[in-house]
């Protein structure tokens, strides 16, 4: 879950790139604009992405991953 939900908010970071840089939304380009069903599926999937990835903060490493290296 920890990858697919990096994964999803490392696209969600390029996309927001995109915007900050060239003022295109990918995501709105792709489904038919920011208001559309599918494009606020897609925010509100990567927004719960972005906040499963904030609990990887607090997590604490698996120490024999850490003393094995």
């Amino acid at each position: 879950m920890d990858k697919f939900a990096l994964t999803l908010t490392i696209l969600g970071a390029l996309n927001w790139g995109l915007v900050g840089i060239f003022n295109f939304d990918a995501v709105a380009w792709i489904f038919g604009g920011s208001a559309a069903v599918g494009s606020r599926i897609i925010y509100t999937v990567i927004a719960l992405a972005g906040i499963w990835c904030i609990s990887m903060l607090f997590r604490e490493r698996d120490r024999s991953r850490i003393e094995d290296h």
